[in-house]
């Protein structure tokens, strides 16, 4: 999986940061020191570390991820990266 999409809602000093859905990638999960939740009235479940997204950021870095894109949608901030 070459794209990585992060986002936090309104707390980007502290987090949390969600880093995945269901469909992402186990070991990258693991890496991230992420944990599976499902809130409640969603028919899905994501990915979330309670850390600020400039943490996930460098460690997504480290691991060769590189930020693609980044934009704003109302409370929301999203990141998409990407490793070649």
């Amino acid at each position: 999986m070459p794209y990585v999409l992060i986002s936090t809602q309104t707390r980007l000093e502290v987090g949390p940061t969600i880093v995945g859905d269901e469909q992402s990638d186990p070991g990258l999960m693991t890496f991230l020191g992420a944990a599976k939740r499902n809130m409640l009235g969603n028919n899905f479940s994501e990915y979330f570390v309670n850390e600020a997204p400039r943490m996930v950021l460098n460690r997504l870095e480290s691991c060769g991820y590189r930020v693609v894109a980044m934009t704003g949608v109302g409370q929301t901030l999203v990141w998409c990266l990407h490793k070649e």
